[in-house]
This record gives structure tokens, C-alpha cells and sequence, in this order.
């Protein structure tokens, strides 16, 4: 079973919150088949701190505004060089490029299809999408 149609508007919202503030690499993964505990996951990584925590409350903002959604779990926010955002149906991950790097969650979910984000997200645009995209 696919990513839920509200795990797809929640990550979208995210993506595009992410991307306001200048996050890097943002991509998706349908990870329903695989856990069971969330339908998706965004990844986003910046250059420094400060930009991590200011994507991270960008996307925060966003989400409660827009969707009245808060996280259930927040994790890493103080240290800024990888922070969790556990919204139960989606989890945000905003890592600092060399947390990136070395972690590589990308390769680790790989064999998960990948969500097609809005175009106005263009590190979003990945080869094999997955059926559950949002446009």
C-alpha cells in the first residue's frame, strides 16, 4: 500500500518549506512497504547550523499553519547538525551536508520508490518515482 494521499500533502508542504529556505537535495521515499511505523521520509541537508535549524523551523511553521500538524517527535534540533521531525505519517530528516555525506539515508532507501516533488522543489526531480507521486 502506497504512501497515504495526507503523508503525500505533508511531505509536498515540507519539500516546499525546505526549499524556501535553500535545503539541498531534497528528495522523498515511499518507505510504507517497508515500515511500518511511517508511510514516507524527506531528506534535506544544508551547509551549516544555522540553516539547518532555520529549514527545520520553516518547515515546522508550515506544517502547523497549513495542515494544523505538530511533531510528535522532535530530535537533534540543539546541536543542528541532524535533526528528526516525526510526524507519524512522515518523517523529516534535515541533516548538515557532512552528516549527509556519511550517513548516506539515500543509499540505505534506496530500493524504497522515490516520491516525485512539486517542480517548484528541483532537487526533487529523481528517476524512478514511485505510483504515489504528487504533482
Amino acid at each position: 500500500m502506497p504512501a497515504s494521499e495526507r503523508a503525500i500533502e505533508l511531505l509536498t508542504a515540507a519539500a516546499e518549506a525546505a526549499h524556501d529556505k535553500k535545503a539541498e537535495n531534497v528528495l522523498a521515499f515511499d518507505v510504507s512497504e517497508q515500515l511500518a511505523i511511517t508511510d514516507a521520509f524527506l531528506v534535506a541537508s544544508a551547509s551549516n547550523d544555522r540553516q539547518v535549524r532555520a529549514i527545520v523551523d520553516a518547515i515546522e511553521e508550515k506544517l502547523r499553519v497549513d495542515f494544523d500538524a505538530k511533531p510528535v517527535r522532535r530530535e537533534g534540533a540543539r546541536e543542528g547538525r541532524w535533526v528528526l521531525l516525526d510526524y507519524l505519517e512522515i518523517v523529516i530528516h534535515v541533516q548538515h551536508d557532512e552528516e549527509r555525506a556519511f550517513y548516506s539515508l539515500e543509499r540505505l532507501w534506496r530500493d524504497c520508490p522515490t516520491i516525485t516533488l512539486p517542480s517548484a522543489v528541483p532537487d526533487g526531480a529523481v528517476s524512478g518515482t514511485s505510483d504515489s507521486a504528487a504533482e
